[in-house]
């Protein structure tokens, strides 16, 4: 890496700063947070991309740099696709929701700043693509692994959201918890394919041969995505506006459903 990687970091945080601004301005505006989701998707992608194809002075393989921001952009569209669509057919985000009720009048000014610090979630994921974009040397096996990984987990998501989709769309979901389809082995499948896209940018970046060593940092995109979809933003607010409204139906699939990592047997109940 060179000197020149700072002055693309730092416009690279200013840019996802002033796009989380706008966001921001959206919510107030609509009054729909999904607003943040899509900007914050969006912004990934872009950044990603750039930072892939970035002139840093460095020798990366083209072809590989191509590719990279390629999938970065993929990925985005069709997430961001698809919380744009949903956010665009009105209700509010249930976990913002709840961040309104909290926060009571002090949510406009909380939730700018909510914002900024996804900004910088959203810079440091977008290393990894970056490491991955700038990984020296010829194509290898782990670059088609990462590739095929990739379009997998975007599938698996697309899948999983589809399916709850339709599970919503129909008169009598009510109080019932879907269970169609991937959703019967994991209470969040679209969470897990999304932790599975983060992996494929170290499968790519890594060189096992050892010659590009800056390729293991890429590994702290999908651990950074593990900690926040299981342990902050993701399974807990949505685990607990699923308690709250579906009660006792969803207590019983906690005790049968693996709450991340699909499982292809019911757990026992617990006692």
């Amino acid at each position: 890496m060179t000197s020149a990687l700072p002055l693309w970091i730092a416009a690279a945080a200013v840019f996802l700063g002033l796009l989380m601004a706008a966001a921001w301005l959206a919510q107030r505006r609509t009054g729909q947070s999904g607003w943040a989701d899509v900007a914050w998707t969006i912004g990934v992608g872009l950044t990603g991309a750039a930072l892939a194809l970035a002139p840093l002075g460095d020798t990366p393989e083209p072809l590989r740099q191509g590719l990279v921001a390629a999938l970065a952009i993929a990925w985005a569209l069709r997430l961001g696709g698809h919380i744009l669509l949903r956010t665009l057919g009105g209700g509010e985000d249930p976990r913002y929701r709840q961040l309104a009720l909290e926060w009571g009048d002090a949510f406009p000014r909380r939730l700018f700043w909510f914002l900024q610090l996804q900004a910088v979630c959203a810079l440091f994921l977008a290393l990894s693509v970056l490491l991955a974009g700038h990984s020296p040397g010829p194509l290898r096996w782990n670059d088609v692994a990462g590739i095929a990984l990739l379009l997998l987990a975007i599938a698996g998501e697309g899948l999983s959201d589809l399916q709850l989709a339709r599970f919503r769309a129909t008169p009598a979901s009510g109080k019932r918890v879907c269970r169609e389809g991937l959703w019967a082995f994991s209470r969040h499948p679209n969470y897990f394919f999304e932790w599975l896209a983060w992996l494929a940018y170290p499968l790519i970046a890594i060189d096992f041969g050892g010659a590009y060593p800056w390729g293991w940092l890429a590994l702290s995109g999908p651990a950074f995505m593990y900690w926040l979809l299981v342990h902050v933003s993701g399974v807990p607010p949505l685990e607990a506006h699923m308690l709250r409204s579906r009660g006792q139906a969803y207590r019983a699939y906690q005790d049968r459903v693996s709450a991340f990592f699909p499982t292809f047997q019911p757990r026992e109940p617990r006692q």
